[in-house]
């Protein structure tokens, strides 16, 4: 049966759209804790100012090292060292390994860029001396198998040839698990290693979340690709930045899946809930995932958030363990409804990396009723 706009009101209020958690969670006793100096590699792109702003909140102190193209305008008041994560290229770790050499330390360094595990290996390698804490931010592509639900400790991918360092769909996910064991090969004990999955909202450059809001709020009839059911899962960067710094703050180490909802969220819930969250005057068309292959639809990027239900159907990563440490979620509407509003403030002409192009959705909406009229 159709959902109904009651049904997901219910949802935008709480359920799964509201993200409400049954595990008891991670209880602070004393605090925040002391001010942190913290070193952020990278920093200016997504995530790296909702980890400033998280942390700045707190009355954490950081500095950054980066190489100064990406928003290098952002931050003109926190002290920055410039130079290039791998060491082989431009002034590479220079900046830092004098830094170190004049005594600098850091209570934390959370490393948002690190994908290939050479580049890892020399900051984590260079840092060990001078920091307490390392924080890496992973993936869930690290995991070898995404048809079954995984843990941390499910099977992760492993490269015929570990030392290629070229980043592609095919490398991207063993690359990052061998860059945390790069991490953890440096701190051991103290390195955390966690693992988002889409991480969306307000900043987010992809577009892989964001196309459905402003798709929505646009209104009209609504490609719905593959099946209504299928479980969909993404962090709002501002969630997983706000637990990265209690991780900091209360000393949390070891390895966690950090993606949302607490509960199971299916697509169709999503859709029609960016549609009652906007009060948009839209409706949503269900097009099989054969169809959209055959057309040679892109997963994920061309179409947000499908992922191919061909054999067994796809797993979810599981989170219990970085809930039961802290890790919570705003309410779906919430991400909804700030994304569209960030999103709306771009220019006219952005250009976007993510979604259908509205001239390809007509058209595969027109071939797809003439497909099931011709089967009919």
């Amino acid at each position: 049966m159709q959902p109904t706009r009651r049904s997901f009101l219910t949802l935008a209020a709480g359920t799964s759209l509201g993200l409400t958690s049954s595990l008891v969670p991670f209880t602070r006793t004393s605090g925040p804790g002391p001010k942190l100096k913290i070193l952020l590699l990278g920093g200016t792109g997504f995530l790296g100012p909702h980890l400033i702003e998280a942390g700045q909140k707190r009355g954490h102190q950081f500095q950054l090292f980066n190489r100064g193209k990406t928003n290098p305008h952002l931050f003109p008041d926190l002290e920055k060292y410039r130079g290039d994560r791998d060491p082989q290229k431009g002034k590479g770790l220079t900046a830092l390994e004098e830094a170190i050499g004049n005594g600098q330390k850091w209570d934390a360094v959370i490393d948002t860029s690190g994908y290939v595990p050479r580049i890892v290996d020399a900051s984590a390698g260079l840092l060990q001396t001078a920091a307490s804490q390392y924080l890496f931010i992973s993936t869930l592509s690290v995991f070898a198998d995404r048809s079954i639900d995984v843990r941390e400790d499910s099977p992760l991918i492993q490269l015929e040839d570990p030392t290629v360092e070229r980043i592609l769909g095919s490398t991207y996910g063993g690359l990052k698990a061998l860059c945390e064991q790069s991490a953890r090969n440096a701190f051991g004990d103290a390195a955390t290693i966690v693992r988002p999955g889409l991480i969306v909202g307000p900043l987010d450059p992809s577009d892989r979340f964001t196309y459905w809001p402003e798709r929505i709020h646009r209104g009209g009839e609504i490609l719905a690709p593959g099946k209504p059911s299928a479980p969909v899962q993404f962090v709002d960067a501002r969630d997983l930045a706000s637990w990265c710094i209690e991780c900091l703050e209360q000393r949390v180490f070891g390895t966690y899946n950090a993606v949302g909802p607490a509960g199971r969220l299916t697509m169709e819930e999503l859709l029609y809930g960016c549609k009652v969250v906007i009060g948009a005057d839209a409706s949503f068309t269900w097009v099989e995932d054969a169809f959209l292959l055959e057309q040679k639809v892109r997963p994920y990027t061309e179409m947000p958030l499908w992922i191919p239900r061909q054999g067994p159907p796809y797993g979810t990563a599981q989170c219990q363990k970085a809930i039961s440490r802290g890790l919570s979620f705003r309410p779906t509407g919430d991400t909804i409804r700030d994304t569209l509003a960030w999103s709306r403030q771009r220019p006219a002409d952005y250009r976007w990396r993510g979604g259908l192009a509205a001239d390809k959705e007509m058209q595969l909406l027109a071939d797809y009723r003439q497909r099931e009229a011709a089967d009919r």
